[in-house]
């Protein structure tokens, strides 16, 4: 195989990776649009979408975590004199 033949392939399956990152992008912006739609279609229906997207962020993580992270929270508060 000369220099230019490897120069070619390595060329193709550079440009292969490029092509599927840049359609997996495009899809990307897609589905962070539908997105959108829904928080704002959620919104004109009087919802509100930052506990919503709290919540959704809390789906996502360990019930431990949860737990642990409500707790530290709950005892700054009351460090602070924000519990009545």
């Amino acid at each position: 195989m000369t220099q230019d033949a490897t120069y070619d392939v390595a060329a193709d399956e550079l440009r292969q990776f490029v092509e599927q990152i840049e359609r997996l992008e495009m899809e990307k912006k897609d589905i962070a649009d539908q997105i959108r739609e829904v928080y704002s279609e959620a919104k004109g229906r009087g919802y509100d979408t930052k506990a919503m997207r709290t919540i959704i962020s809390l789906r996502k993580r360990d019930k431990d975590d949860i737990a642990e992270q409500e707790a530290i929270i709950e005892m700054y508060k009351s460090a602070l004199g924000m519990v009545p």
